[in-house]
């Protein structure tokens, strides 16, 4: 997530100032899709609906993946986004093996429990008043726990199938993984690790961020609880004393910063899953696009200032690009003794032409400004340096907020030699709930 907000004023006009609109002279339109199953399936590229853009880090080969599947199971107001960051040796199969058979797996535990509940309302009189919680002849919406259902059945049947398919190097391998479903006006998101969605939506003219997942971090509460209980350790090093991890009960690794992922067998007996927590939200008129992004973007922009460059976009083709542009250099500019982290962004547009209205605005913006440029007078955006800061919307207990304001070095880490051989008893010692 973002740094301190100290910062967050200089950190954005720097960026912007040293954007070349050169870069974003090609859309990328219809790049890299195929039909699977009735779905048009993209891998980047950008479409009427969303914009892709993904970039390789500083630590080696890019382990973040993602995919947009429009005509999701078949039907034509069905969009499926998923955006995986993997980690370890192997994490760029991992995200990839995910991002190409998760998919799959859900529409299929969809299907099923769509055809259950038509079975269902077959054998009984669809007078009742539980019909529209259950299913709508219209639109073949389900309800929320059907959804909940089929992302848990399709994320654990996910995990199995990775340990079966990927060699044995990725013991200690894994990846995090966010997915949206938008069917009509809801919205159904299902979160693995530390990536998140964030909502767009407007107040006036005001934009709003809307944080739709939590990141599932070693130290919250309830992660620490479950993960204590089985024998794991969650503490920070000395040398990163922000950012805890999950440790083995008696070994120095793998020091995973995160508490749910696929993948990483090491620690699936010491308190890691990889159950998905499912969110729910109901498209409103003010409601204008959702962000999916791997942290190697929360680690440096907020929230407000997320949705405030997607929406100053001069189309929305290229918004995602423009997101991971500017995102790469506020880690070169907050962290510049750090290496640069891999960025993937998907940007789904919910209200076309809301999206296109700000474009234009934008395009119109700029084309006043390169005359002024043209004539040799000095321009300012000061629309573009302000940042709008709104209340996280997603409602969770206490424990439950989002953890930001640390930047990490790795997902993983190998344990210190102040903590070797430490037992469970010790190392509990090192986090205190607050």
């Amino acid at each position: 997530m973002g740094g301190c907000c100290s910062h967050d004023v200089s950190v954005r006009g720097k960026v912007e100032s040293e954007m070349d609109d050169r870069e974003y002279e090609y859309d990328y339109e219809n790049d890299v899709s195929y039909q699977q199953g009735g779905a048009l399936v993209r891998l980047r590229g950008s479409s009427r609906f969303a914009s892709m853009y993904s970039q390789q880090g500083q630590k080696g080969v890019n382990q973040d993946a993602m995919t947009v599947w429009e005509d999701y199971t078949g039907e034509k107001d069905v969009i499926f986004c998923g955006v995986f960051d993997g980690h370890g040796p192997l994490g760029h199969k991992v995200s990839q093996f995910i991002r190409d058979n998760l998919p799959s797996k859900l529409s299929a535990a969809i299907e099923i429990s769509q055809q259950k509940t038509i079975k269902y309302y077959d054998a009984n009189d669809a007078e009742t008043g539980s019909f529209d919680d259950a299913y709508d002849d219209n639109n073949h919406n389900m309800s929320l726990a059907s959804w909940e259902g089929c992302l848990l059945k399709s994320f654990d049947e996910m995990d199995e199938y990775l340990a079966q398919e990927i060699n044995t190097d990725s013991y200690c391998s894994g990846c995090t993984a966010v997915t949206l479903i938008k069917q009509g006006d809801q919205l159904i998101v299902g979160n693995l690790g530390d990536s998140r969605a964030v909502l767009c939506t407007r107040d006036r003219d005001q934009l709003i961020p809307v944080q739709l997942t939590v990141d599932l971090k070693p130290d919250i509460p309830s992660e620490t609880s479950r993960i204590v209980n089985c024998e794991g350790r969650v503490f920070a090093a000395e040398e990163e004393p922000d950012v805890y991890r999950i440790w083995m009960p008696d070994d120095d690794c793998p020091g995973l910063a995160m508490s749910r992922a696929f993948g990483d067998f090491c620690l699936k007996d010491y308190g890691l899953i990889s159950v998905p927590d499912v969110f729910y939200r109901k498209i409103t008129p003010q409601d204008e696009f959702v962000v999916l992004a791997t942290d190697g973007v929360w680690d440096v922009l907020t929230n407000s200032e997320v949705i405030n460059i997607v929406a100053s976009a001069p189309r929305r083709s290229i918004a995602a690009k423009l997101l991971v542009k500017r995102a790469v250099r506020a880690w070169r500019y907050k962290y510049p003794g750090s290496k640069v982290d891999d960025c993937a962004v998907i940007c789904l547009f919910l209200d076309a032409q809301s999206a296109l209205s700000h474009s234009q605005s934008y395009s119109n913006r700029k084309s006043r400004q390169r005359s002024k440029h043209l004539n040799r007078t000095k321009s300012t955006r000061n629309e573009d340096n302000e940042t709008v800061y709104g209340k996280v919307g997603v409602e969770l207990d206490e424990e439950w907020k989002a953890l930001g304001g640390f930047a990490r070095a790795n997902s993983l880490s190998k344990l210190p030699r102040l903590a070797r051989g430490m037992s469970k008893r010790q190392s509990s010692k090192y986090y205190i709930p607050s």
